[in-house]
């Protein structure tokens, strides 16, 4: 069976080649091809000799997903997109505009198995690890319908990206390197893996980092957050500490206000006893609420940012967008069906 090509990167390229009988360097031209010229086909590769596209065709493919649905939103325009793959399962993606440019919000997992208690994309468990190019097709394919640029990226669709993390960590460079998303325009989520955020600290990339905070409690983010059981919050809180002390990179700490949970008078106190004096943002975050879950979006969402504010504690609320589309992640995957 063909091997699909597109998700390997330069060194993957590289050393295909050399298998190849060429120069390594031939790897750096078909990088190039892939993903600053985004090919289909190998005939398209004109500085290749016509027996080297030959050998390319016979042992490798240039595969992509396909785009099954769009949904848009006609209050903020965000549209959700889900995809398939060959081997038919679906993940999605949602493409915001913004005045600093065009953001998608990617997967990087079918399905998840961290089991958020307000997470629809958690409700069936973790079907399988998207790979490097499964994730960059999200960006590919949505370039190609919108026919617009895509300039920032947040994975924080379905999955938790560090429990994907070697297939994550290629994407990233892959979207650096060779659709040209500058890693500073990149964001990445997660629920709290402490061993992944520390070995992601050693990484040299420049991106952000997101934290799924949603409780400062550990009793209450257990109850919402099961993989808070294993990581406790003091120690995830240490290790977002050492990330910032080795990284330089301020930690973004998201907090999706849920009624009568984590929106009462002691939340908004220890919030700010946790931050008060430390370089952090908290970002709050209006719960899109999912059909068969019992969690309700908070309505004192700006009363609490306004007490947080008065305290010292740099905070602002993500605008909420896709209440028409499903925007909760792996709603509509669930909506279609899961095969």
């Amino acid at each position: 069976m063909k091997k699909n090509i597109f998700g390997m990167d330069q060194l993957q390229l590289g050393a295909l080649m050399k298998h190849l009988g060429q120069k390594s360097f031939r790897g750096k031209q078909l990088f190039h091809w892939l993903y600053e010229k985004r090919i289909q086909t190998f005939d398209e590769m004109t500085d290749f000799s016509k027996d080297l596209r030959s050998q390319l065709n016979d042992q490798f493919l240039i595969s992509h997903g396909k785009v099954l649905k769009i949904q848009e939103d006609s209050e903020d325009f965000s549209k959700k997109f889900l995809f398939e793959f060959s081997d038919h399962e679906m993940v999605e993606s949602v493409f915001m505009r913004y005045d600093h440019g065009n953001s998608l919000c990617v997967s990087s997992q079918v399905g998840c198995r961290m089991g958020c208690g307000f997470c629809a994309s958690t409700t069936d468990g973790c079907v399988r690890n998207l790979e490097a190019g499964e994730m960059l097709d999200q960006i590919f394919l949505v370039e190609q319908t919108q026919k617009e640029r895509i300039s920032n990226i947040v994975i924080m669709g379905m999955g938790e990206p560090l429990d994907n993390y070697e297939n994550v960590m290629r994407f990233i460079r892959i979207a650096n390197e060779g659709f040209a998303i500058g890693q500073r325009k990149i964001t990445l989520s997660t629920c709290g893996l402490i061993p992944q955020i520390k070995t992601l600290a050693g990484e040299n990339l420049a991106i952000n980092l997101a934290i799924s905070l949603h409780a400062v409690f550990q009793q209450k983010r257990e109850k919402i957050m099961p993989i808070a059981r294993r990581y406790k919050l003091p120690e995830l809180l240490e290790s977002c500490d050492e990330y910032f002390r080795i990284t330089g990179r301020r930690i973004t700490y998201e907090y999706a206000l849920i009624k009568g949970v984590n929106d009462q008078n002691d939340d908004i106190e220890e919030i700010s006893r946790l931050f008060r004096g430390k370089p952090h943002h908290i970002n709050l975050i209006g719960l899109n609420e999912v059909d068969g879950l019992p969690f309700e979006n908070s309505l004192s969402a700006n009363q609490f940012m306004k007490r947080l504010q008065a305290n010292g504690i740099n905070v602002t609320m993500r605008r909420k967008i896709g209440s028409e589309i499903d925007a909760a992640c792996g709603q509509l995957r669930k909506k279609i069906g899961i095969r």
